[in-house]
């Protein structure tokens, strides 16, 4: 997927989270670090536009709630954790750039409420490429790319590396 693909893919959810919401009261926008982040600032923009709201946009930090902190031979370095707004109550739109094993999104529901106890979480991908391990379905999803066990999905965006594409590559 090209640059026109992203911005069509998010054009999209961000109609179909406008329409499943009625509109932008009680909505913020958190995307995972790194792409989701990009991808959450995006989408905001998106909406913005459409509908003249600018939506409180933050981050979640992920990686002290991870379950493989102990497992993986290199700690993975904390990121950004920016919570604009108390979440209690709210409508939280989690954005990450790649759905696989529903892992990271576990982890982000986790750290979400030690800042809260939001109405409810909705959550968007820019891609879902499948192999769930835990029980969780993306509200809205930019592509469905099936990938086999010995593919995997790199996401780049122009803002962090200098050039917007989706590929699926070959693991090492």
């Amino acid at each position: 997927m090209d640059e026109k693909g992203i911005e069509r893919a998010l054009a999209r959810i961000a109609h179909e989270i406008l329409e499943r919401n009625k509109g932008t009261e009680g909505l913020v926008v958190l995307g995972i670090p790194t792409r989701g982040y990009g991808l959450a600032q995006r989408l905001q923009s998106i909406i913005e536009g459409i509908e003249g709201v600018r939506l409180p946009t933050g981050a979640v930090d992920a990686t002290l709630y991870r379950d493989d902190l102990g497992i993986k031979k290199e700690q993975p370095s904390l990121k950004k954790m920016d919570i604009p707004i108390p979440i209690d109550g709210l409508t939280i739109i989690l954005v990450d750039d790649v759905l696989f094993t529903g892992r990271t999104i576990r982890a982000a529901m986790n750290a979400l409420m030690d800042f809260g106890r939001p109405r409810s979480i909705q959550l968007a991908v820019l891609v879902d490429r499948g192999h769930r391990e835990l029980p969780i379905k993306p509200d809205y999803v930019g592509k469905n790319i099936p990938t086999s066990l010995k593919e995997g999905v790199r996401v780049r965006l122009k803002e962090i590396d200098g050039m917007s594409e989706i590929t699926v590559i070959e693991k090492e």
